[in-house]
């Protein structure tokens, strides 16, 4: 009988590990909450949690420490620091790509979106507000866009350009026109 006691307990724990890993994503630095994490989230947390550092001794957003990816730190891009602007124009300027695209460092881009899903990750788990995915998608976006203009397009539907082209514009619905007409011009130049 205590066999058998002992192992319903332990498929309990077998059960419900995955959910406490995921929702921890492993020992990645910028998890500093409980919070369960959308498996996307959790997946992208997986993959960044051997690239990205963070430093405790400073935080950003919600209390999640500074990241850094390849050099690039979240508190060097971070869009709430810009508070006369808005996250959409923030992202317009900071992220602009060089004419023609395909000269862009998609290295660099690809550091900046890291810290940005990192630290959009530790947001998640604290259950914090979500302001950072106008940035984080238009960061997809550039990304995307310079992958296609040197020849290698993503092969996944959700990281194709006119697939993010309308998460940013879901995203920012609540930015001018003007802003969000910007963003539609830049999916139409990809070289």
């Amino acid at each position: 009988m205590k066999l058998l006691t002992f192992l319903a307990v332990g498929a309990g724990f077998a059960a419900s590990a995955p959910l406490i890993s995921e929702r921890q994503a492993g020992s990645a630095c910028f998890i500093i909450g409980n919070q369960t994490l959308p498996q996307e989230t959790a997946d992208a947390v997986k993959q960044l949690q051997s690239t990205v550092t963070c430093d405790s001794s400073r935080t950003t957003i919600s209390g999640v420490p500074d990241v850094s990816s390849g050099g690039v730190t979240f508190s060097s891009i971070n869009f709430a620091a810009a508070s006369s602007q808005t996250p959409l124009e923030f992202a317009l300027s900071r992220f602009a790509t060089p004419t023609p695209l395909r000269d862009a460092d998609l290295a660099t881009f690809q550091n900046q979106l890291n810290v940005y899903l990192a630290t959009e990750a530790g947001i998640r788990s604290v259950g914090g507000g979500l302001a950072i995915k106008v940035p984080k998608f238009f960061l997809e976006f550039q990304v995307s866009r310079i992958q296609t203009a040197q020849g290698n397009p993503p092969a996944a539907a959700g990281l194709q350009v006119d697939h993010l082209l309308q998460k940013v514009l879901k995203n920012a619905a609540g930015e001018s026109q003007r802003l969000l007409d910007q963003v539609s011009a830049l999916a139409k130049v990809l070289a």
